[in-house]
Order: C-alpha cells, then sequence, then structure tokens
C-alpha cells in the first residue's frame, strides 16, 4: 500500500497551478518555488481579467494569487470565482500570496473565500506546507449568506494559567 507522503508527492507532481500575478519577477519567483517543490505544470497570467479567462480555459488545480493587482484586485478575483451559477469553478483552491500582512487584510482574504494566505517572500517549504495543507485535508466549501468558499477552520486558544505573562496562542485545526 502506497504511503501517504508518496500519495501526496505523486499529487503534486501532476498539479497544474495557474499563478495570477501582475509582477513579472513575483510570477518568476512563485514559478521557480513552484518547481522547486516539484510541481510540473505552471501557467501564468498577468492580470486579473486574465487569470479568471486563464482558470475557464485550464481548469487549474490550484491558483496563487497576489493582492495588489488592478481591477480586479485579489479579493475581487476571489469574489468572482466563488460565485456558482456565475463562474464555472467557483471550487478551486485559491492561495493568497501577498506581502500584506496586516491582519484586516488577513480576515478580509478568508472572508473572501481563499484556501490559505502566504507572505511574500515566501519559501518552497512555506509554499508546500500550503499546497499539502490543500491535498491532505481539503475542506468542504459551502455557502452561508453571502459566502460562498472553503468550511472554515476551527479556532482554539492557548493560554498556561502557570505563566501569566505568556501570550495567548491561537490554534488554527
Amino acid at each position: 500500500m502506497e504511503s501517504v507522503a508518496s500519495q501526496i508527492s505523486r499529487r503534486i507532481v501532476s498539479l497544474k497551478v495557474l499563478i495570477v500575478d501582475d509582477e513579472p519577477g513575483a510570477c518568476r519567483v512563485s514559478r521557480i518555488l513552484l518547481q522547486a517543490i516539484g510541481v510540473n505544470t505552471v501557467h501564468v497570467a498577468n492580470d486579473g481579467h486574465s487569470g479568471l479567462e486563464a482558470i475557464c480555459r485550464l481548469k487549474p488545480d490550484i491558483v496563487i494569487l497576489d493582492w495588489e493587482m488592478p481591477r480586479p484586485n485579489g479579493p475581487e478575483f476571489v469574489r468572482a470565482v466563488r460565485s456558482p451559477g456565475r463562474f464555472p469553478l467557483p471550487d478551486v483552491p485559491i492561495i493568497m500570496l501577498t506581502g500584506s500582512s496586516e491582519r484586516s487584510r488577513v480576515v478580509e482574504a478568508v472572508s473572501v473565500g481563499v484556501n490559505e494566505y502566504l507572505l511574500k517572500p515566501a519559501s518552497s517549504t512555506a509554499l508546500l506546507a500550503r499546497i499539502v495543507s490543500i491535498l491532505a485535508k481539503p475542506r468542504r466549501m459551502m455557502a452561508r449568506g453571502d459566502y460562498y468558499g472553503p468550511e472554515p477552520r476551527k479556532l482554539s486558544s492557548y493560554k498556561p494559567e502557570s505563566d501569566p505573562a505568556f501570550d495567548e496562542i491561537v490554534l488554527i485545526q
């Protein structure tokens, strides 16, 4: 019987990934990171409109998306994709890869339906971890009010009683 690690490795090699980013240098770095972890098929779209068309044409397994782009920007792009009935592939996993670490941006990205959030400059290890999370623990897509996207992760926190100066740790499961 094949191990889970072998199954994931085989799946990574066969992935078709679409990078949507208007910065050629960032696209080049993302492509290099993907190739370093074993992804063989990488496509690039240089703006949001081309990215939306490329999803329909290429049917990628994962989309890696920048936040800062001309219209549609990252969140607008995700809202367009996460529109069942209007967009043909609303369930495609999306990793937001951006230089913005502000909590409000992370919250907005999650609220529009990204699967994972990763900060630039990213390492191949960090990108691999996000891809493995999508492949090994896929979250069910759900609709709730205006939201359509991956089922939210459960949040819990831990603060040891023995050390009141210890900051609370938020755990995402």
